[in-house]
């Protein structure tokens, strides 16, 4: 399907921003210091960098902590119930500290905010938050940050329209080394369980020679690695070979390693899959949620592709790329998974040969689709008892177990709904590249369950793909993985 291509938004509307940014730094009673809680994807992590960037061309600076800042921001995250738990435990805490600075701005923005109903609950649940916003407004934030500032009452701006593609807002990057590079915004696809494309829009991507221009900027500046973001970063350009062309074109840029994320298995093309065996600055590695070993609850997810097409797209990697790195994504306890279902993904994780996955139980959302669907017991559907966790049935394999190995012969790992999964015991690394050094296994709560995260050489540039690994702006919290 082709994506619903947007135009750009106008220079005369990011003229407009740009004055209030000038108006705004030379207001003597603005706040001098700032501080973004990032919660979320790596998406939430580049639009904090855009936010961050706004704010220090208003003549804001970085505080070192959330009490030392006159102005906090929380870029928030919707994609689990945990997430937005998270978010409004903090955002309930900063009531006690506004107590105490009573000249202190907060501002809430991110996905939580284009969820149905939110943003209102917020600014009548919460009336000390000064500024609420959403995902498709953010380069308007230096006006509705003006106007807080000027009218000196809570301002609230969500759109329902995703609009254009923003281009040429200034940008505070995390890093020296390693960049994010957005090329396109949205989801198409509808996922049974999924908010995304309710909370971030339609697909549009940006135009081929603006990443390009961007790449070779930061080539120029030092940077030693990108990674290119997006909802479904292989539907780029409205899928086919579109993406396939683009990483041709940003590999003779000349940027030692280039990564993606997030990827649909439903849009791996031959020839995306061709460019891991012939272009020279791809990195081994690629992240392909799966979400689920059985073809029943597949469909149900509307995921559009079967165990067997995800398991010949595997295949057909490691022939092209025999080393590459692979990592997942899987949903335990969705609506009407039975037992044998389970060990349909069970069964699927051996054959895959994972290096590792996030793990996560089903979590409902509220809005529209399948994915807001409640059933009497929780998570069971009635037709289809949701199995029972595994936690305490006997591992004949020894893969959830903390420590234990493979039994001889393996190839891979298994997985349990609350433990993670086991690593296949690869001495080339997880990611085919770089020597891998493991640390013991341990649970996360709220969150991706991977049994162990490779360590690096020192100096080496790498985005934070494991959980437990949080994606942190420089002033800055974050959480992730990429959900």
């Amino acid at each position: 399907m082709q994506e619903d291509v947007r135009p750009l938004i106008t220079d005369r509307a990011l003229e407009v921003q740009r004055a209030y940014m000038r108006s705004v730094r030379k207001a003597n009673y603005r706040p001098q210091s700032y501080y973004i809680v990032t919660l979320g994807c790596q998406m939430n992590v580049r639009d904090s960098e855009t936010l961050a960037g706004m704010l220090e061309e208003m003549g804001y600076q970085r505080a070192a902590s959330r009490e030392q800042a006159d102005l906090i921001l929380y870029n928030t995250c919707c994609v689990r119930e945990n997430a937005e738990n998270r978010a409004l435990g903090n955002v309930i805490w900063l009531k006690e500290l506004k107590k105490l600075k009573p000249r202190l701005l907060i501002c809430v923005g991110g996905c939580m905010m284009q969820e149905k109903g939110m943003a209102e609950t917020l600014k009548r649940q919460y009336p000390f938050i000064d500024l609420i916003f959403g995902t498709h407004n953010l380069h308007r934030f230096p006006e509705l940050l003006f106007r807080v500032i000027h009218e000196e009452k809570q301002v609230c701006e969500v759109l329902d329209s995703e609009g254009g593609v923003a281009e040429g807002l200034p940008v505070r990057r995390t890093s020296p080394h390693m960049a994010f590079i957005n090329i396109m915004y949205g989801c198409n696809n509808f996922c049974s369980y999924c908010i995304v494309p309710y909370v971030r829009g339609r697909e549009r991507s940006r135009e081929p020679q603006r990443i390009l221009e961007e790449a070779r900027q930061l080539r120029d500046a030092g940077v030693q690695e990108i990674m290119l973001l997006g909802q479904n970063v292989n539907s780029y350009g409205g899928g086919g070979d579109a993406f396939a062309r683009l990483l041709t074109e940003l590999d003779k840029v000349g940027i030692p390693r280039i990564r993606f994320m997030t990827s649909h298995p439903k849009d791996l093309s031959d020839q995306l899959i061709d460019c891991f065996g012939r272009l020279e600055h791809l990195t081994g590695q690629l992240h392909l949620p799966v979400q689920s070993g059985s073809n029943r609850i597949l469909e149900l997810m509307n995921r559009r592709y079967t165990r067997e097409k995800y398991l010949g797209l595997v295949e057909k990697l490691r022939q092209v790329r025999p080393d590459v790195g692979l990592t997942s994504d899987i949903i335990v306890g969705f609506p009407g998974e039975t037992q044998a279902d389970f060990q349909d993904t069970l069964s699927l994780v051996e054959q895959a040969r994972f290096d590792a996955a996030f793990t996560f139980i089903f979590s409902p959302r509220h809005q529209g689709g399948l994915h807001g669907r409640r059933y009497p017991h929780g998570r069971e559907d009635p037709a289809h008892p949701a199995p029972h966790r595994p936690a305490a049935e006997p591992d004949p394999t020894g893969f959830g177990k903390p420590g234990g190995l493979p039994p001889a012969g393996a190839g891979g790992g298994g997985v349990h709904p609350g433990r993670g999964l086991r690593v296949r015991q690869d001495p080339a690394g997880p990611y085919g590249q770089f020597p891998g050094k493991y640390f013991p296994h341990r649970q996360l709560r709220g969150g991706g369950h991977p049994v162990r995260r490779p360590q690096y050489p020192a100096g080496t540039a790498l985005p934070k793909l494991m959980a437990g690994c949080p994606a942190r702006h420089a002033g800055s919290e974050g959480t992730g993985p990429n959900a």
